[in-house]
């Protein structure tokens, strides 16, 4: 039978005729979603140290380790005769289990990350309180370049109104020298 099996570095689905099989000579066999994870595997690397697994996430706290979702990932041997209303309820069941998992992976993350942001806030104020003296000649120039910012545009507006104010002119007198002609 077809099963996407889980890769034994990363954690990560292994689909089938994907990645590559170890056979150890006790005959423990391990599956490898991609030859990344083999490399690493052979290179006798521990997946709780390496950043980018499953098991460095969780041993991080970083993902959930406990919840009652977990237990229906568990694999299963015995063999079961075949019953379209079985198959059906089970594609359902496991559609939701997957919702509910996803639902609380996301109130963990949330969770984890509450008080990140005051933190990093907090660590960025610290930050530039130590630092001020380099941005203070930024801020000196940053008035500088609004001052000339604020002369240009009264310049241009003035230079505008000016020009309304000759073409007015100009329409008036073309107004008043064409009412002369025609007298």
């Amino acid at each position: 039978m077809v099963r996407i099996e889980t890769c034994y570095f990363c954690s990560g689905p292994c689909y089938p005729g994907h990645g590559v099989q170890f056979v150890r000579n006790d005959s423990k066999v391990f599956k490898f979603c991609r030859s990344k994870c083999h490399k690493n595997f052979v290179k006798k690397r521990n997946p709780r140290k390496t950043a980018w697994t499953k098991a460095y996430r969780r041993a991080r706290g970083k993902e959930m380790t406990v919840d009652s979702t977990f237990d229906f990932e568990k694999r299963r041997n015995r063999p079961v005769k075949y019953n379209r209303e079985l198959v059906g309820t089970t594609l359902r069941a496991m559609q939701r289990v997957k919702e509910i998992q996803t639902r609380r992976e996301e109130i963990y993350y949330k969770r984890r990350m509450k008080g990140a942001k005051s933190e990093q806030r907090a660590a960025e104020k610290v930050e530039l309180k130590q630092n001020i003296e380099i941005l203070a000649p930024a801020a000196a120039d940053k008035e500088k370049v609004l001052l000339n910012i604020a002369e240009k545009a009264k310049a241009k507006s003035a230079t505008k109104k000016g020009r309304a104010a000759a073409l007015a002119a100009v329409a008036a007198g073309e107004l008043g020298a064409g009412m002369d002609t025609e007298e």
